[in-house]
């Protein structure tokens, strides 16, 4: 994308998040749900095929675009962006990537235009961090093949039309080896979806269990070579985590704007609190590390445009950049004092949707692991 034209939207995304969204942010967290007309306005917008190909209805942004759009559109809820994240990444992309010409062109514009929405359905009651360790089973009978099993936490999955599924094909295949992804459209006779989870933040992004009972998918809905599914899984993962640094970073920036209004506006003693030392340093430990994660973030978004190897430098930015906004988020609510432990002024909302960064698409252990084993193969 031009410059120019990145501008345009970016400015776009700063007028939307500023006039309609950070409005909406306390009734989405009482509703638990994210109003009509906003999401029909972030259809309009493109934000639902940002990633996707222009060929193929979508924006066609290059991950340093992604990056630059989330940065602005996430000074709000994280809960807007998860209306549309997995259009944008872990639902799509195994289809972008790895998906037949017919495939795409059969689901791609719907997914850009935001009529259809995807989930990515990897993770099961006991293949989380141990992704490889998947247990839904995907047996080829004739003309198609037959999923069972169950899948957790799977965000988006009540909204979802389409799944992309991680099953194993070849059950004496240990690890990832006999995994293969699928294609399983929501209305697939024998595919149930569970009620939304109940959970600590993020109030209007959904996560579900998904079932799987003798579900029929056709040959030609496999993504892929058969068993090529945990390739697919990790590739979407790595640019997955790249976009959720950037959602990381957009977040931060918005806790530090409201800090800094808060330390000026707020007197004790006689004065702004923000005259005072302590409160400084929250201030500056606060925006030199979302300096950081920026431009961590952009560097990395950057080698992978150039086509570079950046497992490490994405695994680096997912761990940074989710302990970062929760430090962020930590002096956000101290500096605001008992004010930031209310629901006044929605810090402690912020401080309780920051903690799942750390946690989902590969947990901070995780990615510490992925950087070390890097770094060994790398020679440091």
């Amino acid at each position: 994308m031009e410059t120019e034209t990145r501008d345009q939207l970016l400015d776009a995304l700063k007028r939307f998040v500023d006039e309609r969204l950070i409005p909406l942010e306390a009734q989405v967290a009482e509703t638990d749900a994210i109003p009509a007309d906003a999401l029909a306005e972030m259809r309009a917008l493109g934000l639902f095929g940002l990633s996707i190909p222009e060929e193929h209805g979508g924006l066609g942004l290059s991950m340093e675009d992604e990056c630059r759009a989330m940065f602005e559109f996430c000074r709000c809820s994280p809960a807007f962006r998860s209306a549309f994240g997995t259009n944008v990444g872990i639902g799509s992309q195994g289809l972008v990537m790895f998906g037949t010409e017919a495939q795409k062109q059969k689901w791609l514009p719907g997914i850009a235009s935001g009529e259809i929405v995807t989930s990515f359905a990897l993770t099961e009651p006991e293949a989380g961090s141990d992704s490889a360790s998947v247990r839904t089973k995907a047996e080829m009978r004739g003309d198609h093949y037959v999923l069972n099993g169950n899948k957790r936490y799977i965000t988006n999955a009540n909204r979802a039309s389409l799944f992309t599924v991680m099953a194993r094909t070849d059950p004496s295949q240990k690890g990832g080896a006999g995994v293969s992804a699928f294609l399983v459209p929501r209305d697939s006779e024998g595919l149930s979806v569970g009620k939304p989870e109940k959970k600590m933040g993020q109030q209007g992004a959904h996560i579900c269990d998904v079932n799987f009972d003798n579900v029929k998918v056709p040959l030609d809905m496999r993504l892929g070579e058969e068993g090529q599914g945990f390739k697919v899984a990790m590739q979407v993962l790595d640019k997955g985590r790249l976009h959720i640094s950037s959602v990381c970073v957009g977040v931060a920036e918005r806790l530090i704007e409201e800090s800094v209004k808060y330390a000026a506006e707020r007197k004790q003693f006689g004065q702004a609190i923000a005259n005072f030392q302590m409160i400084q340093a929250m201030l500056a430990d606060s925006r030199a590390e979302a300096n950081a994660g920026r431009a961590m973030v952009l560097d990395a978004a950057r080698k992978r445009d150039a086509g570079e190897n950046v497992v490490l430098e994405a695994s680096a930015c997912k761990l940074f950049c989710s302990e970062m906004v929760g430090r962020v988020a930590d002096r956000a609510v101290q500096i605001f004092g008992g004010a930031g432990y209310t629901a006044d002024h929605g810090v402690e909302r912020f401080y309780r949707d920051v903690r799942l960064f750390r946690i989902y698409e590969g947990s901070s252990e995780i990615q510490r692991l992925v950087i070390a084993r890097e770094m060994m193969k790398r020679g440091g």
